[in-house]
């Protein structure tokens, strides 16, 4: 009891610290960039990744059904994600100009094209260094908004526009600065699209941190599907044309 009423006597006596001398400065959008890269693994690492090939589940329908799942990236924007389920393969590609699907569980197994709009997701899907990297040369602007609770974590929120208008936020953890969601809003077919995804389990593939584990939906839903990445490597040979629209209809 004598301790605590001394420590209450002497802080009657001290003078009050003044937190508003000395506030917590405003970081820039080029402040939080630059910790983002350093903290994936710095700008020099992530360019020198020209391909990226991941494995693992894809699993939905709040986990009744598990697929395995394959994505291949290779700069610049391309991307081709395959799912195998009972045997049949369900693919989406992008080769940096159009975008095509092939969709063997609605009867469809040959190859289609995609609308732009349609296709609007895999140009998200197909940048390797995430909508930060190499935002000024792309054209899209870039503005902080402060910070946003994201599962109780104030994380920094910074607003991305596209060329094309459509919006990526990017959470990024206030302790070391690596994408915790991303939530995209895009236009397609003149409805508004809202798609949220948390980013987690971060591993080192050649240098750079990239998230293992993946989930997302619609902004709200309770019912996300789930990536989980199992193994991955880098600047593995990948020929253009596993990108590019088939000619002959698929096996």
């Amino acid at each position: 009891m004598h301790s605590r009423l001394l420590l209450l006597l002497l802080a009657g006596l001290l003078p009050p610290v003044s937190h508003a001398q000395n506030p917590t400065p405003t970081p820039t959008v080029d402040e939080l960039v630059a910790k983002n890269l350093e903290a994936r693994g710095g700008q020099a690492a992530l360019d020198a990744i020209k391909t990226i090939r991941f494995e693992g589940r894809l699993v939905v329908n709040q986990g009744q059904i598990e697929l395995k799942y394959t994505e291949v990236k290779k700069r610049p924007g391309k991307v081709r994600t395959d799912a195998v389920l009972q045997g049949m393969n369900l693919i989406q590609a992008y080769d940096s100009a159009s975008g095509w699907k092939v969709y063997p569980i609605y009867g469809r197994k040959d190859p289609e094209k995609m609308s732009s709009d349609e296709a609007k997701s895999l140009v998200e899907e197909g940048e390797i260094g995430g909508p930060l990297e190499h935002w000024k040369e792309q054209g899209k602007t870039v503005t902080y908004l402060g910070t946003e609770e994201v599962e109780g974590t104030p994380a920094h929120k910074l607003k991305v526009v596209r060329k094309n208008g459509d919006l990526s936020f990017v959470y990024l953890d206030p302790d070391y600065f690596l994408e915790i969601r991303v939530l995209d809003q895009r236009t397609e077919q003149g409805a508004q699209v809202e798609v949220e995804t948390d980013l987690g389990d971060y591993e080192k593939v050649n240098g750079v941190y990239f998230p293992f584990s993946i989930e997302a939906g619609s902004k709200g839903s309770s019912d996300k599907q789930k990536t989980i990445i199992e193994q991955a490597e880098a600047n593995i040979p990948v020929d253009d044309s596993i990108f590019q629209f088939p000619t002959k209809p698929a096996e």
